[in-house]
């Protein structure tokens, strides 16, 4: 379920059952972190509060519950615009990803196109100029040693964007791709 569609249909709901999703958490895109910055004023005041209150660390219903219950309606709007991230849709619990049912050989080939898979559905939905550089890197990356330095910035930028958790699954991943001579420390 999109956190937009999540915080629409739960519009009629009272505030003790919008609790039931305490492990939503909406955050700042790096659209909203601009918004922020002085010299800056695309948004009312009432929906630059709330920005500055996205944290992912707080409870979707604690932002829901500001401004006399509005502020289930600021989220939709700056979830909509591009200015605030659901952080469960960052990280789902159970990530189906090609590479964990990948049976055929290790090999450069296998590991880089599951970079570039991972570009698409990683980077590409929230920062497209970030995807645009990975794949540029991912084809200029005509040796081993290239390919597993652009493979350890995007796994930097997965844990900035996803957390430590994500980031260590898609290095796990990464690893049963690579031929096992990478793997092996000089």
């Amino acid at each position: 379920m999109s956190a937009l569609h999540r915080i629409v249909t739960s519009a009629g709901h009272s505030a003790g059952s919008v609790n039931d999703v305490v492990d939503d958490m909406l955050n700042k895109t790096e659209k909203g972190r601009a918004e922020l910055l002085p010299g800056q004023r695309h948004l009312a005041q009432r929906e630059r509060a709330l920005l500055l209150m996205a944290d992912g660390r707080k409870p979707d219903a604690e932002l829901f519950a500001l401004f006399e219950g509005q502020g289930r309606d600021l989220a939709a709007s700056l979830l909509s615009r591009g200015y605030l991230v659901d952080e469960a849709s960052l990280s789902p619990p159970t990530p189906a990803v090609s590479a964990d049912a990948f049976s055929g050989p290790r090999s450069m080939a296998s590991a880089r196109m599951f970079l570039f898979d991972l570009s698409e559905r990683m980077f590409a939905p929230r920062d497209k100029a970030m995807a645009q550089r990975y794949r540029d890197a991912l084809r200029e990356a005509r040796d081993l040693p290239a390919m597993l330095a652009v493979s350890r910035e995007m796994v930097n930028d997965v844990e900035r964007m996803a957390g430590s958790e994500r980031a260590d699954g898609i290095t796990e991943r990464l690893a049963r791709l690579l031929p096992e001579s990478a793997l092996e420390t000089p």
